[in-house]
This record gives structure tokens, sequence and C-alpha cells, in this order.
């Protein structure tokens, strides 16, 4: 049975005053929806359901930040289950990357020439990170080797999260270019 927005405004609102049967209601109306959203995301019906669990949580953490003026319920949902798999997304692939780094600078099982490899490998990307503007440079460091999110950039860069955001994106695709240039 679906809920007009007005009827899903109220029920954050009653969330937001601790109803539990509020938000019961609202999980019954819109678990299907925000669960949809995350699984297009991250792809996998088990890690979607965990996430899905998280998105509920804040959910029932944060409805007293809703501002039924800015968005509806659900667009206000939807946004926090994107978001949430966005996330999740982004961690797995630091962790990848972060993964690879490591093993650029361990590793006893390799052969003089892939140690040679290795070190030029490293030496290119060096070389591409420096090209990058410092603040740039930075804030791509921390978001991909320390794991730091968008809004804790844009936080610690006294930046809006959106320039924080296109910096990283267009950093990204110049190290991209400079890493295709020299094959790396």
């Amino acid at each position: 049975m679906a809920a007009s927005d007005d009827d899903s405004n109220v029920l954050l609102v009653d969330i937001a005053r601790g109803s539990r049967d509020a938000f019961d209601r609202f999980y019954e109306l819109h678990a299907g929806l925000a669960f949809g959203v995350v699984l297009r995301v991250v792809r996998d019906r088990a890690l979607a359901e965990d996430i899905l669990q998280d998105v509920f949580v804040k959910v029932w953490r944060s409805a007293g930040q809703f501002d039924r003026n800015r968005s509806a319920a659900t667009t206000w949902l939807v946004t926090i289950a994107r978001n949430a798999a966005i996330d999740n997304v982004r961690r797995s692939q630091r962790r990848v990357m972060t993964t690879q780094i490591n093993e650029w600078n361990g590793g006893n099982d390799k052969s003089s020439e892939d140690e040679m490899m290795i070190t030029d490998d490293k030496r290119v990307l060096a070389i591409c990170l420096d090209e990058l503007e410092g603040k740039q440079r930075w804030a791509v460091g921390k978001a991909y080797l320390e794991g730091f999110t968008y809004q804790e950039l844009a936080v610690a860069m006294d930046a809006p999260l959106n320039t924080v955001r296109s910096w990283l994106r267009r950093s990204l695709h110049r190290l991209r270019l400079c890493l295709e240039e020299r094959q790396l």
C-alpha cells in the first residue's frame, strides 16, 4: 500500500520525535524503494541488504534533519540510500587500491625484473601525482589512500562539497591521462 508524500513527511516528523510505530510504517512503505536504489549501485543482494539496514539506521537518527520544504520524504530517503551505496563502493575501491599499493611496496616473492617494473610504475605514478596542483594532489591522496569521504575533505579543505567533488573528478581525469601517456 503506497503512501502519499504528505503521509511520509508526517511519518518522518513522528520518527524524529521517537515514534517506533512511525518508523516501522515508514520502513514498511519505503524499504523496497531504498533496497532497489542500493541494489542498482552495489549489484550484490546480500551487500544491498546490509546497506539497507544502515540506511534505515540513518533515517532513525537523522529524521529530525528532514526538511519537507527542501524535498519530499521519498527523495530524502533515496538520497540517503544512494549515498550509502556509493560510499560502500568507494570504500571497496579504496581497499583494492590500498592493497595494490601495499603489494607494490612489499611482497618478497618478486623477481628482480618485477621489482624494477614496480619501481618504475611507482616513479611514473609519483611523477603524475606531482603534476597535480597542491590541493588536488592532497585531496586525491586523502580520498583514495586514506579513505576520506567527500564531506570530510570539504570540511578539511574548508571548501564547498561540490567543489571538492569537481577537484577530485578533474584530478583523476588528469592523472589517468598522464598515466596513459606513460603507459602505466
